[in-house]
């Protein structure tokens, strides 16, 4: 299952999975491009482990990263609450 967390202002979407057994959530980070029609990245929770990056500059990953690391903890309190939805009881 993948929830919805976030879209920033660029329309980057941010979306992440169910807590894993191992206690590890993944994160799906993507943005509409002009030029490749999405970038895209996965980045595995509470590591910080990226994955499948294209298109993304190490700029652009470094911020995401940074923006990650102040979100993290309502992204893995969400991914055992059923996304944002369930866990603000809307």
């Amino acid at each position: 299952m993948v929830y919805p967390f976030m879209t920033l202002n660029d329309n980057t979407e941010i979306v992440h999975s169910e807590m894993h057994e191992d206690g590890r959530v993944l994160v799906h980070i993507e943005t509409p491009d002009e030029k490749v029609c999405f970038k895209h990245a996965d980045c595995w929770l509470p590591e910080y482990k990226w994955e499948d990056v294209y298109e993304y500059t190490d700029e652009e990953l470094a911020k995401l990263e940074e923006f990650l690391k102040s979100t993290a903890h309502l992204i893995i309190e969400f991914s055992q609450e059923g996304g944002f939805d369930n866990a603000s009881n809307f």
